[in-house]
């Protein structure tokens, strides 16, 4: 069920252990159940009402907090997502009094970095953004200091390695002296910051400003809006 992008792992055992779940038409109440690959797997209204409870959020991270699990004197992005935080012209308004508990980043974000991040309940948006299988976008705003020139970007392009690891190709354009936009489908750890450190610039500013197909465009730093039913990424 999660590889076909119905639900998450949790998700499914919990529908399947409360009946939610057909494989060919057959009510399946028995987590481990073996079935052909080729079945037709399908969910009862009630698991779609839950999902439909689920929320995601798109989040201007600032620097100085951290997209994951807490670290010592430092806060973690989810404490942003509080009423006062809710960006004001925000469209999705009648989602305001869901529950927000269990946001998880969708992704990470560097404690030195800032721009849009996301954290979702569902599970099938964690998937598209961070699964194995997973070609999202991902565009940055970098600011950097030191000798930018073809050879240079040609190697951001295409060629480096982090970790004995050939990366994904890049899509790499200085935009203004000293300022790239840089376009990943990868989220490797730092990635930005090792693949300029291997080529010779140093980071000074990074900001995430594209997921997909979703921007952070307007969206003031440290506030948070509701991901709409119209948008995709």
């Amino acid at each position: 069920m999660s590889q076909r992008g119905i639900c998450s792992r949790r998700e499914a055992d919990k529908w399947i252990e409360q009946g939610l779940v057909r494989v060919d038409g057959k009510i399946i109440s028995t987590l481990g159940t073996r079935v052909d690959p080729d079945s037709s797997v399908s969910i009862e209204n009630a698991a779609r009402q839950q999902q439909q409870k689920l929320i995601t959020v798109l989040l201007n991270k600032p620097v100085g907090l951290v997209s994951g699990q807490p670290e010592d004197g430092y806060s973690t992005a989810s404490s942003l997502i509080v009423r006062a935080n809710h960006y004001p012209k925000d469209k999705v308004p009648h989602r305001h009094g869901a529950s927000h508990r269990n946001l998880a980043p969708a992704g990470r974000l560097d404690i030195d970095s800032q721009g849009l991040l996301v954290l979702t309940q569902d599970g099938r948006v964690a998937r598209r953004l961070i699964g194995p299988d997973s070609r999202i976008e991902k565009e940055y705003l970098v600011r950097v200091t030191g000798r930018i020139d073809a050879v240079t970007l040609n190697r951001l392009r295409h060629g480096l390695k982090l970790d004995d690891r050939v990366l994904r190709p890049a899509r790499v354009n200085e935009i203004e002296p000293n300022l790239l936009k840089i376009i990943l489908v990868e989220g490797r750890k730092r990635q930005i910051r090792r693949m300029c450190d291997l080529v010779g610039l140093d980071v000074t500013g990074l900001k995430r400003v594209r997921i997909g197909q979703v921007r952070l465009a307007g969206l003031p730093k440290g506030q948070w809006r509701y991901l709409g039913q119209d948008e995709k990424f």
